[in-house]
C-alpha cells in the first residue's frame, strides 16, 4: 500500500460530493445562526426523517474505499468500508458542536471520532487499518471545511482556520465560501487570530506536504512496529532459539499500583488502597505519568508494547484515547551524555532507519498538533547529576507541546516522590508479579519453548508442572520470582539443568552466566566463524571490564570505540584471550556470541539487561578490592544493586568491612544519605552467605530505630529492604493503633510468607485501618495459608474483603462468606454469582476492577444495598432498583 498514491487519488472533486451527503439538505443551518450547532443536528442520517439510510452510508464509505484502491474490490476492502461506515456513523454520537470541531486539526478530529467508535478497526489487518486511517484523515479534513462553509458564525469566529481549511481543499489563494474580514499586514492579531496563526504556521502543512506527511507517517508506523516488536526471553531454546521473541507472542500484561499522589491521604472511607490494575487500565485517561519499577519489572517492555500497539492501531479499548497518535520511544541511556534530543532529531534518536526521508518539520508538526505519544524510558539511566536537567527539559517540552501524551519510566529510588508533579505528572508503580502472574508467565514461557521444539513437548510439560509446584512451595524460589526477568531466568535454568534450580540470587546469576557463556554455542553445535574461541572465564573477565567502566563512568551504554580501547588495555593480562586476536576481533566475538551484549544503535554497545551489568560490575569491584569506591558511592541509587551483589560475592572479612563502612560516617554525606546507607546495610544482610554475628548484630542495632516509620510513605518505603526488616520491627502487640497501622504497611509490602508470621500479631486489632491493610495484602501471599492465619481472624465489621481471583473467591466462600466484598480482579458475572455465598449475606459490594459488563446480575443478591465504584472505574449501567451507587 502506497499512501502517497492513495492520497493523490482522493481529490476534492471526488471526496467533497460524498462527504456533503452526510449533511442534511435543510435544518438548523439552512438559516443564519449566531451560535454553535450540535454536530448530530447537522447530519442526514439522524433525526425523525433521515435522508441517508445506513445502507447508503455504507455505500458512501465503499465509494471512498474503491477510489482509494483504484477500483479494486476484495474482502479486505469490504471490511475497510464497513469500519469506515461505522466510524462516520459515530458523528451522531460525538459530544461536540460544529465550532468545537472546527477548532481542531483534521487529524485530531479523526482521532476523537475513532474514540467515539471503539473497536471499529479491531477486525482489520494491519494494512487495512492503515487504509482506514488515511481515509478517515481525508474525510475529517472535508468535514471540518464543511462546518465552516455551512455556518457563517463558525467561519467568522475562526477566521484563519477557515482560510486554512479552504486552501487545503481547494489550493492556495482559494476564497472561503463565507466573506471574511481581510487580514491587515503587520496589524496586531486578535486573540482568535493569534491562536489561528499558531494553528496554521506551526501545525498545518500545505496540501502537497500533507500528502507527504501522511505517506511518511504510514511508513514510520510500520517501521516502528517492526523495530520494537521483539522481546528477549532468556534461554527459551539454547539450541534453536532466536535472540529475541515477537513481542505480541510473548508480552505478558503487567499491573500497576497507584503512586503517592493517589495513595497518600486516600479519601476512601474504607481506608483500603486500590488494588493493582492492568497497565492499560491504570494508564487510561492519563496524559502525563511517571511509571516506577525495579530492575527487570518490565518498564521497557511496557513502553515497547505501547509503541507497537499504537503504531499498529491495536490498542485495547481502555487506551482508545491513544489511537491515532504517533509513538516515539526515547531511551534515556542513549542521551546520557548529550542530554535529551531536540524534536528535530527524534527520528534518529529512536533508531528510525529512514530518518533522512522525513518531510522537513514533520516531528514538530506532530508535536504541535498534540498527536504524539512520548515514551521516555529510564530516567535512572541518566547520571544522577544530570537528572535535574532532564526534568527541566521535560517541563519545557510539556509546556511547549501540550495535548501530547507523556509516559516516563524510572527505577523507584532514582528520583524523589512527586518528582514531576509540578509538571502535571501523576505516578504509577509496576506491581510485583503475584502468584497468578508468575504462574501465567511460566506457562507462557513453556508454550513458547514448545513452539520452537515440538519434539520436547512432553518434557517441557513436565518441567512446567514441576516448576509451578516448586515456586509455590519453595520459599527461596518464591522470593526470586517477582518480576519477568527473574521468572525468565528461572524457567531457562530449570529446563537447562533438567529440573535442578539454583538457590539465591548469586547462584542464579552465576548459573545464568554459565548457561549463556559456556553452553550456548556448544549446545547450538556452533563452530567459531570469527577465529575466536573463548572459554567461560576469559569471557567473564572481559565483560567485567566493560561493566566496570560503565559503573565508574555512570553509563549504561558506551561507544564501541571506547569498548575496544577498554579491551585493548586489559587483553595483555588475559593471555587466553590475547592469543585469539586483536581487541576489535575479541569485541566482535563478545557482541555476537555471548548473548549478554547488544548493539542498540550503530556504534554503541550495552548489556541486554541492567541486572547483568550490575552483577558483572560487582564482580569486578570485588576482584579489584574496590571497596572504597563502592563506599564512596553507596548513597547513589544506581549503585544500590551493585553493592548488594558485592556483599553476596565478597569474602567474609570483606563483607564485614563493607557493611561497617556503610554504617560509619562518610565525608560529604548528608544526614538523609547517611540514613539511606545504614538501611542499605540492613538490606544487604540477606545476601551475605557468611558473616560475623557481631557485624550482623551491629547492623541491626544501628538500624532498629530507623524501621519505626512515622508516615505511610515511609512505612511503604521500608519494604525495599526485604524480609530482613521483619526481624527489626518492634513487637506488634506492644504498639499503639497508629503505629500498628504503619507496621502493617511495612510488613504487607514484603511479598514473602515470612511476613505472615509477623502479621499474626496484628490480626486481632479492632482498628479499621489495620484490618483493612491486612485484608488488602491477601493477593501477595499463599491464598490458603493467608486465609487461615489472617483473613479468618479479621473482624468483618465495616471491612471490605478483597477477592482478586477464583481461588480467593472460593476460599472466602469456604470461610462462610463476608457481608462486604471488594472485587479486585477479572471475573465474569456467572463466576461471582456462583462464588459469592451465601447470596443473602452480601450487603455491600465495592467494584475496584472494571468488569466491562452491565450490572443486572446484582439482582442475585437480595440484601445488597450499596454498590461502590472505584475511582478509576467508569460509570456502570443496569444497576437493579434499590441498590445505592456510590461513585468514589
Amino acid at each position: 500500500m502506497d499512501p502517497t498514491n492513495i492520497v493523490a487519488r482522493l481529490t476534492p472533486q471526488v471526496v467533497d460530493p460524498l462527504i456533503r451527503r452526510l449533511f442534511a439538505p435543510d435544518g438548523p443551518v439552512a438559516e443564519p445562526v449566531d451560535r454553535p450547532v450540535r454536530i448530530s443536528r447537522l447530519l442526514s442520517f439522524t433525526g425523525e426523517k433521515p435522508t441517508l439510510s445506513e445502507k447508503e452510508l455504507h455505500g458512501l464509505a465503499a465509494a471512498l474505499v474503491e477510489q482509494a484502491s483504484a477500483g479494486r474490490t476484495d474482502a479486505e476492502n469490504e471490511a475497510v468500508a464497513a469500519a469506515l461506515a461505522r466510524t462516520l456513523h459515530a458523528l451522531a454520537d460525538i459530544e461536540m458542536d460544529d465550532l468545537d470541531a472546527a477548532r481542531l486539526l483534521p487529524a485530531e478530529f479523526a482521532r476523537r471520532l475513532c474514540g467515539t467508535a471503539p473497536g471499529a478497526t479491531r477486525e482489520l489487518t494491519h494494512d487495512s487499518a492503515r487504509l482506514h486511517g488515511l481515509l478517515l484523515d481525508v474525510a475529517a479534513l472535508h468535514l471540518l471545511y464543511l462546518f465552516t462553509e455551512r455556518s457563517a458564525f463558525v467561519a467568522r469566529t475562526l477566521v484563519e482556520q477557515t482560510r486554512t481549511l479552504t486552501e487545503l481543499i481547494h489550493g492556495p489563494g482559494a476564497a472561503p465560501a463565507v466573506a471574511l474580514p481581510p487580514r491587515t499586514a503587520g496589524a496586531p492579531a486578535t486573540e482568535a487570530t493569534a491562536e489561528d496563526d499558531a494553528f496554521q504556521d506551526s501545525t498545518t502543512p500545505s496540501p502537497d506536504l500533507a500528502a507527504q506527511d501522511a505517506a511518511f507517517e504510514a511508513r514510520y508506523a510500520h517501521d516502528t512496529a517492526a523495530l520494537h516488536n521483539h522481546l528477549t526471553i532468556f534461554g527459551i531454546d539454547l539450541t534453536h532459539s532466536p535472540d529475541s521473541w515477537p513481542l505480541d507472542a510473548a508480552y505478558l500484561g503487567l499491573q500497576c499500583e497507584p503512586g503517592p499522589q493517589d495513595t497518600e491521604g486516600s479519601p476512601d472511607a474504607s481506608g483500603q488502597d486500590d488494588p493493582p490494575l492492568p497497565a492499560e487500565q491504570a494508564l487510561s485517561g492519563r496524559g502525563q505519568v511517571l511509571v516506577r519499577g525495579v530492575a527487570g519489572s518490565g518498564k521497557t517492555t511496557l513502553l515497547q508494547w505501547l509503541a507497537v500497539a499504537t503504531a499498529r492501531d491495536e490498542l485495547p479499548e481502555a487506551l482508545a484515547g491513544l489511537r491515532g497518535r504517533v509513538p516515539f520511544l526515547l531511551p534515556v541511556r542513549r542521551f546520557a551524555r548529550e542530554g535529551l534530543p531536540s524534536p528535530g532529531t527524534f527520528l534518529s534518536a529512536v533508531g528510525h532507519r529512514d530518518a533522512e526521508a522525513a518531510p522537513a518539520g514533520w516531528t514538530e508538526r506532530v508535536l504541535g498538533a498534540g498527536r504524539a505519544l512520548l515514551l521516555i524510558d529510564g530516567i535512572d539511566e541518566a547520571p544522577e547529576s544530570e537528572r535535574e536537567q532532564v526534568r527541566r527539559k521535560l517541563a519545557e517540552w510539556t509546556a511547549r507541546y501540550p495535548e501530547n501524551v507523556w509516559i516516563v519510566t524510572s527505577r523507584p529510588s532514582a528520583v524523589p516522590g512527586n518528582w514531576l508533579a509540578g509538571e502535571g505528572f501523576s505516578e504509577l508503580s509496576l506491581a510485583p508479579m503475584g502468584r497468578e502472574d508468575v504462574a501465567a508467565f511460566i506457562q507462557r514461557w513453556h508454550r513458547a519453548a514448545a513452539q520452537r521444539c515440538p519434539a520436547d513437548l512432553d518434557r517441557l510439560g513436565q518441567y512446567e508442572r514441576t516448576l509451578l509446584n516448586a515456586v509455590r512451595i519453595t520459599r527461596d524460589l518464591g522470593r526470586l520470582a517477582t518480576n519477568p526477568l527473574m521468572c525468565g531466568l528461572l524457567c531457562a535454568l530449570h529446563r537447562d539443568r533438567r529440573g535442578y534450580l539454583p538457590h539465591g540470587r548469586k547462584e542464579l546469576y552465576d548459573a545464568a552466566l554459565s548457561m549463556l557463556l559456556e553452553r550456548r554455542d556448544r549446545e547450538r553445535a556452533m563452530v567459531p566463524t570469527d577465529g575466536v574461541e573463548l572459554t567461560r572465564q576469559p569471557k567473564i573477565q572481559l565483560l567485567q571490564k566493560l561493566a566496570h567502566w560503565m559503573l565508574v563512568n555512570g553509563r549504561s551504554e558506551m561507544d564501541q570505540a571506547t569498548a575496544v580501547d577498554t579491551l585493548a588495555r586489559h587483553l595483555p593480562s588475559i593471555p587466553d584471550a590475547a592469543r585469539q586476536g586483536g581487541p576489535e576481533d575479541v569485541f566482535r566475538h563478545l557482541l555476537n556470541r555471548t548473548g549478554l551484549l547488544r548493539e542498540p544503535t550503530p556504534g554503541t554497545v550495552d548489556f541486554v539487561h541492567r541486572t547483568f551489568q550490575d552483577y558483572l560490575a560487582a564482580r569486578a569491584a570485588v576482584q579489584r578490592h574496590d571497596f572504597g569506591l563502592l563506599l564512596d558511592h553507596a548513597h547513589h541509587d544506581d549503585w544500590e544493586d551493585v553493592i548488594r551483589m558485592a556483599v553476596a560475592l565478597a569474602r567474609p572479612d570483606e563483607c564485614a568491612a563493607l557493611l561497617d563502612g556503610l554504617l560509619a560516617p562518610h565525608p560529604g554525606v548528608r544526614a538523609a544519605e547517611a540514613r539511606h546507607r545504614k538501611l542499605l546495610a540492613a538490606a544487604c544482610l540477606e545476601h551475605a552467605t557468611e558473616l560475623d554475628p557481631a557485624v550482623r548484630a551491629r547492623v541491626q542495632r544501628f538500624t532498629r530505630d530507623m524501621v519505626r516509620p512515622s508516615t505511610p510513605a515511609a512505612a511503604r518505603a521500608l519494604g525495599w529492604i526485604g524480609p530482613i526488616v521483619l526481624e527489626m520491627l518492634p513487637d506488634p502487640t506492644q504498639v499503639s493503633d497508629h503505629e500498628a497501622y504503619l507496621l502493617a504497611i511495612t510488613a504487607t509490602s514484603i511479598a514473602d510468607d515470612m511476613a505472615i508470621d509477623y502479621l499474626t500479631g496484628l490480626r486481632d486489632r479492632a482498628h479499621h485501618d489495620v484490618r483493612a491493610q491486612l485484608a488488602g495484602a491477601w493477593r501477595r501471599h499463599d491464598t490458603a495459608r493467608y486465609a487461615r492465619e489472617i483473613i479468618a481472624h479479621l473482624e468483618p465489621a465495616e471491612l471490605y474483603f478483597p477477592v482478586a481471583d477464583l481461588e480467593e473467591l472460593h476460599t472466602l466462600r469456604r470461610l462462610g462468606g463476608r457481608p462486604h466484598l471488594r472485587i479486585a480482579g477479572p471475573f465474569t458475572p456467572d463466576q461471582l454469582v456462583e462464588g459469592i455465598a451465601p447470596a443473602e449475606g452480601l450487603t455491600r459490594l465495592w467494584l475496584a476492577y472494571d468488569l466491562g459488563v452491565s450490572m443486572e446480575w446484582l439482582s442475585a443478591f437480595p440484601q445488597l444495598d450499596t454498590l461502590r465504584i472505584g475511582r478509576r472505574i467508569p460509570p456502570v449501567s443496569g444497576v437493579p432498583e434499590g441498590i445505592r451507587v456510590v461513585q468514589m
